[in-house]
């Protein structure tokens, strides 16, 4: 049997509202996995039910292939989507607190509450309150703390959220760096582009079950269309492939010049670029399968940020 988590048929109700019915989520060792759906798909749930602050009506959490323990936990950083940090500590204290809880030797705890400081970017910070911190200073802090005690797997519900980009790019490098010291992460994200950079392993939930599970190429491949984007060297002719459908850029500047079309996925690509080059000037040609956001519309049918 695969170590690593394994989450199974999970099922939860709150009352009339069922969160979870029936979904599945696995992470190896060393395996860094996106974990997507729109709102109310059960992540925050499946994510709690994990680390032990909510429990299920049915189904079976195991960590290396047995029930996961309190023990198990001590070696869980979560970073909740929610701000879990008492605003009137200051941040090398907070992030020593929970080192402590977490079982660390009180030096050990300070010691690593000052590396974890100098790697989010709060060197200088580290005296300060949280209250006085950005939101996104605060996002920092959370992720020190989840990481402080050097967890075996990594938990992050909506990490990227309130990030600048450069702090984006601090926190993606920071997941690689666990995943390169075998650490499983699961991370959950709006952001479908940055997930797609991220990572090649995703699971897509909706109404509290899985809807899919794989690498992202493997699902983009799996869809039954292809995009094909055209760029003219002139503006672009009144033209479209028998089958397909005109999508529109939406940015005049590239409209005039370029034309994007969905077709099916066994079109054949040197056939159509054949027939588009007998109606103008290409300068380039893009055909593959569609974005992951498309295919995450296709299995759930809304935008991930929508309500459900």
């Amino acid at each position: 049997m695969p170590h690593g988590l394994q989450a199974t048929n999970l099922h939860k109700h709150f009352g009339a509202i069922q969160a979870l019915n029936g979904l599945s989520l696995a992470v190896e060792p060393g395996q860094l996995i996106g974990f997507l759906g729109p709102n109310g798909a059960g992540k925050t749930t499946t994510m709690r039910a994990i680390v032990g602050l909510t429990s299920v009506d049915d189904g079976s959490i195991t960590w290396n292939n047995t029930p996961v323990t309190t023990e198990d936990r001590k070696r869980i950083g979560y970073m909740p989507q929610d701000r879990g940090l008492y605003p009137r500590m200051k941040v090398h204290e907070h992030i020593t607190f929970i080192g402590r809880l977490a079982g660390l030797a009180p030096n050990i705890a300070d010691r690593r509450a000052e590396q974890w400081c100098e790697r989010v970017g709060l060197s200088d910070r580290s005296d300060d309150l949280i209250q006085e911190l950005s939101t996104g200073n605060q996002q920092r802090v959370q992720l020190a703390v989840a990481l402080v005690h050097e967890p075996e797997l990594l938990i992050l519900d909506e990490p990227f959220a309130g990030l600048d980009p450069v702090a984006v790019s601090m926190l993606s490098d920071v997941m690689h760096e666990q995943v390169a010291r075998g650490t499983s992460v699961i991370f959950s994200s709006h952001q479908l582009d940055l997930v797609q950079d991220l990572t090649e392993q995703v699971t897509i939930v909706a109404n509290g079950t899985t809807q899919a599970t794989g690498h992202v190429t493997e699902l983009r491949e799996r869809s039954p269309v292809r995009k094909l984007r055209i760029d003219w060297r002139e503006p672009a002719p009144d033209w479209r492939p028998d089958g397909a459908t005109r999508i529109e850029t939406g940015t005049p500047s590239l409209a005039t010049h370029t034309t994007t079309f969905e077709l099916p996925a066994d079109a054949d690509p040197a056939a159509l670029i054949a027939q588009a080059s007998t109606h103008g000037a290409i300068a380039s040609v893009t055909y593959e399968p569609p974005p992951l956001s498309d295919v995450f519309l296709g299995l759930v049918g809304e935008p991930i940020g929508s309500a459900t």
